[in-house]
């Protein structure tokens, strides 16, 4: 089943931003890493991402701090499911198994404690991650989303 579209009170926000090229970058469950406070951040991984929402040359800039512990990152303004903006930071991590083989994911931080507070966010919630430009900068709208009985989802 595809996904919803962004809802109506996100797309209105994006154009009052005069933001364009909408695209679905992930709907995901909520992990309890993701809303725990000690770990500060939301895991978005590569093999979960519908479509491609960085340049190239901002695919670049995040893949250039991958040694050991330095990460490049980016600032880029959240649309929260409140609509609060704020800005947050997205990284690229490289997060080693115990087997030897690594899993890559970018993820948001910084701030994220504060977002998933703001917007009671918890485990087990479905959530939607949105990319959009203004200008040609990078800019995300983080959507809520809760299941109905015919399968489809409603903003929450």
């Amino acid at each position: 089943m595809p996904p919803p579209d962004l809802p109506i009170k996100f797309r209105k926000r994006i154009r009052a931003l005069r933001g364009f090229d909408i695209a679905l970058v992930i709907q995901k469950c909520l992990f309890k890493t993701d809303v725990s406070s000690g770990h500060n951040r939301l895991s978005i991984p590569l093999n979960q991402i519908q479509q491609t929402f960085l340049t190239p040359q901002e695919t670049e800039f995040l893949n250039s701090g991958n040694n050991e512990k330095k990460c490049s990152e980016m600032e880029v303004m959240l649309i929260e499911p409140s609509l609060r903006r704020d800005t947050i930071s997205l990284r690229k991590w490289e997060m080693k198994k115990a087997s030897g083989s690594a899993t890559s994911m970018y993820v948001l931080v910084g701030k994220w404690n504060l977002v998933a507070w703001r917007n009671a966010l918890r485990e087990d919630e479905t959530l939607q991650l949105w990319s959009f430009r203004i200008n040609s900068k990078l800019c995300l709208a983080l959507v809520k989303r809760r299941a109905k009985s015919n399968g489809y989802f409603i903003e929450f």
